[in-house]
This record gives C-alpha cells, sequence and structure tokens, in this order.
C-alpha cells in the first residue's frame, strides 16, 4: 500500500534543563486509531525526549525551513521502531539530523504518519485480461449483423472507404482517449470529472442512465439467441418445416431439396415464421400500444443471461478478466469455422462480389457517410463509461495507445471478416431463391441473423452442430458488452460513494442485475420486438452521440489538450502528436456533430415488419433519450447554486479541476515544520 507521510516537528525550549535521569526516560507513545469503516488509519505518536539540532546537511535529508531535515520516506515498520529510536537518545531516523552541535533544550517531537483513507484500486490480474476485456466490448453484436447489413444497405465495398476513414478520424482518437483519461485519473464516469471540469460531471450521470436503458433491451436479444440454442438440441431443426401449430399458409420450405418451390412476395421461410410468430409471437400485439402479455420463456431465458452475467461482475474485473477467455475467443472460431463452411456453399461468390466490389455513386450520398461514421462510433463504444471503468484498473504507466490501436484494429478486422461470413451465405441464399443478394434480406438487425442466418443453417449438413456453436457464439458476443457495460455503471457508482458502496460491492451489483432485468420485462411482452427497436433508435443512440460531443469538448477545450498532453506524458513517456491533437481539438468534434445534425435532418424512417412506427412514439423516444441527458445542465445548475463566493468566482471554480490524487503515481509528501 502506498502511503503519504506527513512529519511535523516542534520544539519547545524549556526554562530549566532537563536533568540526565530525564534524558534517558523511555518515549511514551499514544497511538490513536481512526474510528470507522476504513481499512487503513492514520497513527498520531506523540515522544518525549531529547534531539540534537544539527547543522543543514543536505545530505542526511531533505532541508527544511526551520533548520532541521527531513530523511526520505518511512516504511510502516519504520514507523513502528519509532520508539526504539527515541529510546536510544537519538531522532537523526524522524528528523534526519545529525553533527555535534550542544543541545539547546528538551524537544517535544510530534510525528503523524498517515496512511492514505483510499482503499488501493483493484488491478486486473494480468495485462491479457484487459485487451481480451476491451476486445469483447468492442466486438459485439453489432459487427455481427450491424456491420454487414450497413455495408449491404450502403452497395457493399463503397461502404468500407468511408468506415475506414471515419474510424481513422473519428472512432480511434476517442477511443484512445477514453482509455487515457481512465488510466490517467483512475475514476469510473462519474467522479472522474471533478478532476478535468467539475461542472460536466452530469455527463458521468447521463452515461450511467443511458447504460441502464442499453441493458433493458440489450440483453434480451441473448434471451430470444439462448431460446434459439435450446430449440437447436433436436435432430430436425423446429425453423426447417412448414408442419408447425405456428406456421401458416404462406409458409413456404426452401429446402435445397425443394426444386419445384418458386418464391413470391407474399412468401415466408419457416425460419421466418419460427423468429415473428413463435418465439417473439408478434402477431399477437398490434403495435406499441398494446404489447400483450409477457412470454415466459423469454422470461426465463433472460433470467438465465442476468444469472450469468451477475456471478461474471459481482467479485469485480478479476472475475470477469477469466470469464472473457472464453467468451472473447469462442466467438473467433466460430466464425472461422461459419467462413470456411460458407464459402463452400453454392453461390457464396456472388454474396462476396457484391460484399467487395464499390459502387461509387453511393459515395455521393450523406447516407453512406452518417451510416459508416454512426457504425464506427457504436462499434468502438466510447461515451458508454466502460472504457473509463476499465482502464482505471490498469498500471499507471501501462502503454495504453498501443492497447488503443491493437484492440480498435481488431475490432475493425473482425467486422471485415464477419461481412465475409455473412455474405457468402446471403450469396447461397440468393442462389436458392434465384434472386439478386440485394433481394434476399428483408429486414435490418436480429433478423438478419435470427431469419436469413438461421434458415442458410438448416440447409448444412450437420445442422444441428452448426445451430448449437452459432447461437452460442451470439450469446457470448452479447455477454462481453453486458459485462463491460454494467462494470461501467458500477465501477462509476463505487467510485462516486467509495464510504457505502465499496464494501457492499455484491448486494449493490445484485440490486442493479434486479433494476435490469424487471426495466427489461417490456421487451420480452409479445410486442417486445417493436420496444427493443424503439430503445436501439431513440433512446440510447443519440442521447450516447451527445454525451461524448460534450466530453470532447470538456476536455480538449476546457482542460486543456495541452494538459491532457501532458498527462499522456507523464504515463507513457512521449507527448501525443499533431494528428492527434487535432483530432481531440477539431476533429472529432466535427465528426460527433455531423452524425448528431444529420440524425436531426434526416430521422430515421422506423419501421419493424409489417408495423410502421406512428408519430407519437418518436416523441416517447426522444423523451426517453433525453431524460438521461438532462443531467447534464441539471448538474451544471446544482454546481452553481451550492458554489460559494461570486457568480464569477463560482464559475471559475467550476471549470477549475481539482489536482488528482497522486497516490497512484507514488508520490511521497515530506513536511517539517
Amino acid at each position: 500500500m502506498e502511503t503519504k507521510d506527513l512529519m511535523m516537528t516542534s520544539m519547545l525550549t524549556k526554562d530549566e534543563c532537563e536533568s540526565e535521569a530525564e534524558r534517558d526516560k523511555e518515549s511514551e507513545v499514544v497511538k490513536a486509531e481512526e474510528d470507522g469503516t476504513q481499512d487503513e488509519n492514520c497513527r498520531l505518536m506523540l515522544a518525549d525526549g531529547l534531539a540534537e539540532r544539527g547543522p543543514k546537511s543536505p545530505a542526511s535529508g531533505q532541508q527544511v525551513s526551520n533548520g532541521f531535515t527531513t530523511s526520505g520516506p518511512q516504511s510502516s515498520k519504520e514507523g513502528a521502531g519509532l520508539s526504539a529510536a527515541n529510546s536510544a537518545g537519538s531522532t537523526s531516523g524522524l528528523a534526519g539530523g545529525s553533527g555535534s552541535a550542544a543541545p539547546l533544550g528538551g524537544l517535544r517531537t510530534l510525528v503523524v504518519q498517515q496512511t492514505s483513507l483510499d482503499r488501493p484500486r483493484e488491478t486486473w490480474s494480468k495485462k491479457v485480461d484487459f485487451l481480451l476485456s476491451v476486445i469483447g466490448y468492442a466486438v459485439d453484436l453489432g459487427n455481427v449483423w450491424r456491420f454487414p447489413y450497413i455495408c449491404y444497405q450502403n452497395g457493399g465495398g463503397a461502404f468500407l472507404l468511408p468506415y475506414l476513414l471515419m474510424a481513422l478520424f473519428g472512432g480511434v482518437p476517442l477511443f484512445y482517449m477514453e482509455l487515457a483519461l481512465g488510466q490517467f485519473h483512475r475514476n469510473g464516469c462519474i467522479s472522474i470529472w471533478k478532476h478535468i471540469c467539475p461542472i460536466f460531471k452530469g455527463i458521468g450521470f447521463a452515461i450511467c442512465i443511458i447504460a441502464l436503458y442499453i441493458a433493458f433491451y440489450y440483453n434480451t436479444i441473448m434471451a430470444w439467441a439462448l431460446y434459439y440454442l435450446l430449440s437447436s438440441f433436436q435432430s430436425t431443426l423446429p425453423w426447417t418445416t412448414c408442419s408447425n401449430s405456428w406456421n401458416t399458409d404462406n409458409c413456404h420450405s426452401y429446402m435445397s431439396t425443394d426444386q419445384n418451390i418458386l418464391w413470391s412476395n407474399s412468401s415466408t421461410s419457416p425460419a421466418e415464421e419460427f423468429y415473428t410468430r413463435h418465439v417473439l409471437q408478434v402477431h399477437l400485439s398490434s403495435g406499441l400500444h398494446q404489447l400483450g402479455s409477457v412470454s415466459w420463456q423469454l422470461a426465463l431465458c433472460l433470467l438465465f443471461i442476468f444469472i450469468i452475467v451477475y456471478f461474471s461482475i459481482w467479485k469485480g474485473v478479476k472475475t470477469s478478466g477469466k470469464v472473457v477467455w472464453v467468451t472473447a475467443t469462442f466467438p473467433y472460431l466460430v466464425l472461422l469455422v461459419l467462413l470456411v463452411r460458407g464459402a463452400t456453399l453454392p453461390g457464396a461468390w456472388r454474396g462476396v462480389v457484391f460484399y467487395l466490389k464499390p459502387d461509387w455513386e453511393k459515395l455521393l450520398s450523406t447516407t453512406v457517410w452518417i451510416d459508416a461514421a454512426a457504425q464506427i462510433f457504436f462499434s468502438l463504444g466510447p461515451g458508454f463509461g466502460v472504457l473509463l471503468a476499465y482502464a482505471s484498473y490498469n498500471p499507471f504507466h501501462n502503454n495504453c495507445y498501443k492497447d488503443a490501436l491493437v484492440t480498435s484494429s481488431v475490432n475493425c478486422l473482425t467486422s471485415f471478416l464477419s461481412g465475409f461470413v455473412i455474405f457468402t451465405v446471403l450469396g447461397y441464399m440468393a442462389e436458392m431463391r434465384q434472386q439478386d443478394v440485394d433481394a434476399v434480406a428483408k429486414d435490418a438487425g436480429p433478423s438478419l441473423l435470427f431469419i436469413i442466418y438461421a434458415e442458410a443453417i438448416a440447409n448444412m449438413p450437420a445442422a444441428t452442430f452448426f445451430a448449437i456453436i452459432f447461437f452460442l457464439m451470439i450469446i457470448m458476443l452479447g455477454l462481453d458488452s453486458t459485462f463491460a457495460g454494467l462494470e461501467g455503471v458500477v465501477t462509476a457508482m463505487l467510485d462516486e460513494f467509495p464510504t457505502v458502496l465499496v464494501k457492499r460491492r455484491e448486494r449493490f451489483v445484485f440490486g442493479l442485475v434486479c433494476v435490469c432485468y424487471l426495466g427489461a420485462l417490456s421487451t420480452l411482452t409479445y410486442g417486445g420486438a417493436f420496444v427493443v427497436k424503439l430503445f436501439e433508435e431513440y433512446a440510447t443512440g443519440p442521447a450516447v452521440i451527445t454525451v461524448v460531443l460534450l466530453e470532447v469538448i470538456a476536455v480538449s477545450w476546457f482542460y486543456g489538450t495541452t494538459r491532457f498532453c501532458n498527462d499522456i506524458q507523464l504515463m507513457l513517456g512521449f507527448y501525443p502528436g499533431y494528428f492527434w491533437r487535432i483530432c481531440w481539438v477539431a476533429i472529432c468534434p466535427s465528426f460527433l456533430l455531423f452524425i448528431i445534425i444529420s440524425f436531426l435532418a434526416f430521422p430515421p424512417e422506423v419501421k419493424l415488419f409489417d408495423y410502421q412506427y406512428p408519430p407519437w412514439t418518436t416523441a416517447l423516444g426522444y423523451s426517453i433519450g433525453v431524460s438521461s441527458l438532462i443531467c447534464v445542465p441539471a448538474y451544471m445548475v446544482y454546481h452553481l447554486i451550492n458554489s460559494k463566493g461570486t457568480f464569477k468566482q463560482r464559475l471559475s471554480k467550476s471549470i477549475t479541476p481539482e489536482p488528482s490524487n497522486d497516490q497512484h503515481r507514488g508520490f511521497i509528501v515530506t513536511n517539517a515544520v
């Protein structure tokens, strides 16, 4: 445990010299321990004895104004041996004084040794635990369904150019900035703002609320995948036939053996009906105004998901850092297996050509650039408090610059690999249906996985095996992101309220998981898929982008790029180059502002299956998003009202960062009076 030692020596000259017997008398040491729940304590040692005032010798210690010198930092053992040193009649170990000057009289020496009241911060067991956790967080379900679909919608290969440009000038600099901030200040997304710009502390509370909203719907997708996984333990997959109780007359089985069936616009596949009519049961809901009952099957699946989440994060990063060894690596194994299998399917080349052949005219459309910016932003995930939390558990001198480049590169390459995995299957489906590739998928998002890919798996030899590993991969991709999102909230709250929550982490995590489960019940209803879409489009996306815009403005313009770069130099030993500084000051804010303005100027037309969202749902979605953003101006007003002084003094104090706790950097302050 690092400590800060404060040594104060005061000399009281007595009217008469002490006798020889009084000089030999043993020192009395009174130890007063602070009463409380903290593990650390302050020790007050009062010693009576004699000391010799010596010459001001810099060799014996640090010189102070009263002529005494101070020694270097004392260890706890040295403090414990203080009485023995005093009984020997020498205080050179305390004040560092030496020499032969005649004693000036009796000394009453007050030595205060104060250890930090902060708990030692938890750290990662291994560096690879951190890397796998960050990669597992960044590589999520969006890499598998969102990136291929956006590529698919924007002309395939034409999308890759704006995607890489947005990653280089927007996503990676933001990713690097958050890792550096978290590692330097070693705080979660709430308490870190007192060291950056106190008036922006509301950003941290907004991030926590957004994280809760995401937990309300994101884990439901894993519950769907778990339902599919449990349904896969059959010799014949239930979404391969049209003879089930949930099927309609429009259901047509398009297995590779069915050569005499033609696909029409009114046709539905058994995979589509299994997803919409059996798993989601959306046909029992008329829309958001009538969601229907909760599906008890999905409720049990989600409960199981949250049980896994709880026991993975309840003890902190030392437990979640071990779980990600499986959840972050297994998806890559499955992706490689599926890529090899997909490449051998007939018609796979059609999907690959569509994926890689660019349509340059698409680059003239602003939609392509908006989608590229949004995709890289949500893929790397700055602004969710996760990178701040994870980096805060790193050693102070860890090379977070290298970590940022490695993890962001792995994320982008994974998206690119997932595109091949998905597009080979899309080409195969187009070949089977005798359609163009761009006409295969009718719905975006999860439908691409739960309908198109599920149907393709059903056509493969050993379909049961491939279905099991595929949906297991989906669950693990989602679990990593859930671990990260909730850990961001937990770290933020524990750092902000340490005396209340630090020793009650397990109970707090349990309460948080319960809140998330209860909040997700609306997504488990028959119309729950409509709620998931509403949360995804309105409640979280625009709010997160706005929060990150405020964050980068606060860091670059208020805290100052120069100060931030000096912090990085203190940690890493080198000063960030012009590219990073220009990105933080100008390009990243412009990048985020571009996304926000585009979203407001061209609001998405929200539609799911055959349900067109009515206008009042747009107002509802924006209201949910604003409910988190309101924390930012609300805290600004609160902070200004509770500060002391004139308005100018309050404003000045509100934008002045407090000095960081130097405990983690090993600085020791030693003074003598």
